[in-house]
């Protein structure tokens, strides 16, 4: 970055080394101003060369004039400058730029090349970016009493001019981003409606590649600036406040290894950036509420035609949305064909001769980017450290009834023919706005249904009786939750929320993308302690026939969609007798039932959860004298198969064999607390030397003695160091149901792991129930460290 991005800063220096009238000595004068961009010294910004000069060397270099142009601006920028100039003089070279902005965001680059965008570098090169952000933060750099205001039209093309280089030229959006100052800055200048929306979306794409998260706090006034914004600019705000809110992306979550993440755990205790806005934008009043009336607010209430008409004239010159808006633009040149004047406030609005009138298929477009915003913002804060307080304040402010409102017209809407597809994307893209509105509901409602009371808020008040009714014919206690439920704030209309998301579940193709969220979001709701009428209300349904079609039949290859069915059937089964005997219905052939176990084995990664909760059921079933379980029991192809002792080691062989505490993940290590429940249950009955025998025979039989339970042991010292650890939140011991966690739905107390782990760790090797027992002195490999780095 130039020196001299502060007004002053070292002008002096390079006045007295150059002279502003001086010629630069001789050499390649873009090699001279690169490297004093990158140092502070020497030539740093054009306005150091002569005006002869740079004649001269213009049209053989195919500079168009710009660096004549900044300094023509330099001059006309200088404390107590007619500012006037500087506009007519912006006004020559932003086309230039803009040209180029166009170019890069509707076209397909693969590479970033500066010599594609010679204006955008040419612009940067001379020092046009620090000049720009000198003359946007004159007035609050002056000791002036009465400083220079420079007019909102001036501050929109120095945003616009700032914006298409960051996009068109490599490195300036980051040396943006490491001006704290400047970042602060704009956040001032969002008070201001006309400049609004470049400022916001600048400010976006600075955060994006910024190394260390803004901390909102910083921001001045932030709460006096957010209750400013009517909902329009809330809504756009939101794109911004994802970048603050939401973890430093570092890769996928579930690729880290458990020792990297335990070993960062360990450097940083205290809460971090992100959980910090987190809380702060909770504090702001009224946020919360707002945010739920954006998300659930009608097509036909939102912001008037004129005013989006206004927006939609912005984001033509406004690039970061170019696309979009041709999109938009393409359906309503389609509407006025489609429209019918009865149509209804979500699905049309009547035809009319005015040329203002905005068409339904562009208010509908608007509303689910709005939308996108704003569900992402939830779902972040719903996962967030102040999870119960944004529990608490959705369920107030009725955020699942009035989804559930909008899910057949908005949400889950019909296409037309002419489904709405951005510039380089496909029907099946997630970056489609329809997609990516659906994707972040169903989040959404996974987010909201995981372990909360609250989830009993997505069924209608008919469908919460439903559940009582289910509980008072098998004789159980109805659910406390259930009992507690604020009838006023549940879903209301013929169908609750659950209700109308397994139907549309059943209704997807086998291709769709939709099929893992839709799956982690209903499977979120059984998540907990185990509930036989949550579990009958959706067998009901028919779920467990169409999650054994999507597995069996349609031969499902997707992992990602194989692993989310198979962690929904789980729950949907365990201890549920009624639903072992309704698998058995449906996989009543023995060439389904192999496909079956075909899939379960093809990634034992993704099926381990449901070989977990069968091993458990099982278990459950054979204490049981009731008749109905007897014949299950005897009936059953699944429990039967699982029955037999070689099908269980054989798994808990697998499950050791294919994860390593260097490689053990979120996703991955459910396989090692699987292993723990099938040992757990064998020394629940007296027989878990049985099992540690099969597994020595087992290791002999492959030639390598020794490999397995070293391996088990290592994971297993692993297990007490990661799940006991003095810094760790104990909630995650407590919670059910999830994959990384030990105690899962098991109704096996925590005591009783950390026991069974103890004794299968005991170094005395006369134990019948220690791994060293089992292991011979020259394949004895136990001692080994496992790094954290």
């Amino acid at each position: 970055m130039a020196a001299a991005a502060v007004p002053g800063a070292g002008r002096e220096r390079r006045a007295a080394a150059w002279g502003w009238g001086g010629r630069p000595c001789s050499g390649n004068i873009l090699d001279q101003l690169r490297q004093g961009q990158v140092t502070g010294q020497g030539l740093a910004r054009g306005a150091q060369i002569t005006e002869a000069f740079l004649k001269e060397r213009d049209k053989q270099a195919k500079w168009n004039g710009i660096p004549l142009l900044l300094q023509k601006l330099y001059v006309n920028s200088q404390p107590n400058s007619d500012f006037s100039k500087c506009q007519s003089i912006l006004k020559e070279i932003s086309p230039l730029l803009s040209m180029e902005a166009m170019v890069f965001v509707t076209e397909e680059r693969k590479f970033s090349q500066e010599s594609t965008f010679p204006n955008t570098y040419t612009f940067d090169l001379f020092g046009g970016v620090d000049l720009l952000v000198e003359i946007l933060m004159r007035p609050t750099l002056t000791t002036q009493k009465k400083k220079q205001k420079i007019s909102d039209d001036l501050t929109k093309d120095c945003l616009s001019i700032l914006y298409n280089t960051c996009i068109c030229t490599d490195g300036v959006t980051k040396r943006l981003a490491e001006r704290n100052d400047f970042v602060l800055f704009l956040f001032t200048l969002m008070t201001n409606r006309k400049t609004f929306l470049q400022t916001a979306t600048l400010i976006e794409d600075i955060l994006g590649v910024k190394k260390e998260m803004i901390r909102l706090e910083d921001i001045p006034n932030l709460a006096t600036l957010v209750s400013s914004f009517d909902q329009q600019q809330l809504a756009n705000f939101c794109r911004i406040l994802a970048v603050t809110i939401s973890e430093l992306d570092t890769g996928s979550d579930d690729k880290h290894t458990l020792l990297a993440k335990n070993a960062h755990q360990k450097k940083n205790l205290g809460p971090t950036c992100a959980e910090i806005n987190q809380a702060t934008l909770l504090n702001i009043p009224g946020f919360i509420e707002r945010l739920c009336k954006l998300a659930t607010r009608k097509v036909s209430e939102s912001t008037g035609t004129s005013s989006f008409l206004q927006e939609l004239e912005e984001w033509y010159t406004w690039l970061d949305n170019a696309l979009v808006l041709d999109a938009l633009m393409r359906v309503a040149n389609e509407e006025p064909e489609h429209s019918s004047p009865d149509s209804s406030d979500e699905s049309g609005v009547a035809n009319t001769s005015s040329r203002t009138q905005l068409p339904q298929s562009m208010k509908i477009m608007h509303e689910i980017m709005y939308k996108l915003e704003v569900l992402y913002v939830l779902c972040v804060l719903l996962m967030g450290r102040q999870r119960n307080q944004v529990h608490k304040m959705i369920a107030e402010f009725k955020l699942i009834p009035g989804l559930n409102n909008l899910f057949d017209k908005l949400i889950w809407r019909k296409h037309s023919t002419s489904t709405l597809v951005l510039h380089g994307h496909n029907q099946n893209c997630d970056c489609s706005p329809d997609i990516t509105l659906k994707i972040q509901f169903l989040r959404l409602l996974q987010s909201f249904s995981d372990h909360h009371e609250n989830k009993y808020l997505l069924l209608n008040s008919q469908e919460l009786n439903e559940l009582s009714a289910i509980s008072l014919k098998a004789n159980i206690p109805e659910v406390d939750a259930v009992v507690n439920t604020d009838r006023s704030l549940v879903c209301d209309g013929k169908r609750g929320l659950l209700t109308r998301l397994l139907q549309v579940m059943k209704k997807e193709p086998t291709e769709s993308s939709f099929r893992f969220w839709q799956a982690r979001a209903v499977e979120s709701f059984l998540r907990g302690a185990t509930s036989y009428a949550d579990q009958m209300f959706l067998l009901k349904r028919g779920l467990l026939e169409h999650i054994l079609y999507c597995i069996v039949d349609s031969e499902c290859k997707s992992r990602d969609v194989l692993q989310s069915y198979f962690d929904l059937l789980g729950e949907l089964m365990k201890f549920n007798i009624d639903a072992f005997k309704r698998f058995n219905k449906y996989i009543n052939t023995d060439e389904k039932f192999q496909v079956f176990l075909n899939q379960i084995n093809s990634s034992l990664v993704d099926s381990n959860m449901l070989v977990r909760c069968i091993t458990l059921s099982l278990d459950r079933f054979e204490s049981q004298s009731d008749m109905k379980v007897v014949h299950v029991l005897s009936e059953c192809r699944l429990l039967s198969y699982m029955y037999q002792m070689n099908n269980r080691t054989t798994f808990l062989f697998r499950l050791i064999n294919i994860i390593h505490v260097q490689t053990l993940t979120q996703e991955n290590v459910s396989c090692l607390n699987t292993s723990l429940v099938i040992l757990m249950l064998a020394r629940r009955k007296d027989k878990l030397p049985g099992y540690l025998n099969a597994l020595q025979k087992m290791e002999y039989d492959e030639k390598y003695p020794g490999f397995i339970l070293n391996n088990f042991h290592s994971l297993l010292r692993f297990w007490q160091q990661h799940y006991l650890h003095k810094d760790k939140d104990s909630t995650c011991l407590e919670n059910v149901g999830v994959r990384g966690s030990p105690e899962g739905s098991s109704c096996i107390s925590f005591t009783y792991w950390k026991e069974t782990v103890s004794i299968l760790l005991s170094p005395d090797r006369t134990s019948p129930c220690a791994l060293v027992s089992y292991i011979e002195e020259p394949y004895m490999d136990i001692d080994r460290n496992f790094t954290e780095e």
